[in-house]
């Protein structure tokens, strides 16, 4: 098993952070990582990722939404087609730190048999991804 992990605060209220993160049509227009996403976070629907990595790597995820906690919480898992190939959690979590504050915790877990291959890339490439998409977000929550 292999986790990434990253956080940032912003001054926003978790309800703007939650509208901003939750609004997949508009991702096109700030999120320098996930660009595109077709579909709905509703618990039980699946989802069409489009993300490029800093490095201009493009894929294409087809996950599924697991948790919808508003205003607090929202998770996907996308599974390999082969069962144990390669699987990963994408986690967002919205923490008030006091009223207008918030940390988001933007994280992944990953296991399965291809967890180790992809390990360096994951740490750099995908990492700097998420990286890039919190500082975009708090951009945007902060600025409207």
């Amino acid at each position: 098993m292999k986790e990434l992990h990253t956080e940032i605060e912003i001054s926003a209220s978790p309800e703007k952070v939650w509208k901003i993160l939750t609004d997949f049509e508009r991702y096109e227009q700030w999120n320098p990582f996930i660009h595109k996403i077709i579909g709905e976070a509703k618990e039980g629907s699946r989802i069409e990722i489009h993300i490029e990595t800093p490095r201009g790597k493009r894929r294409k995820y087809e996950p599924t939404v697991t948790k919808v906690e508003h205003g607090r919480e929202l998770r996907w898992l996308g599974k390999s087609s082969l069962p144990g190939i390669l699987n990963g959690e994408h986690i967002f979590t919205i923490e008030q730190l006091q009223p207008g504050s918030v940390r988001l915790v933007h994280r992944e877990v990953f296991d399965g048999l291809l967890t180790s291959f992809f390990g360096k890339s994951l740490d750099t490439d995908v990492k700097e991804g998420f990286e890039e998409m919190n500082k975009a977000l708090k951009e945007r929550a902060e600025r409207t």
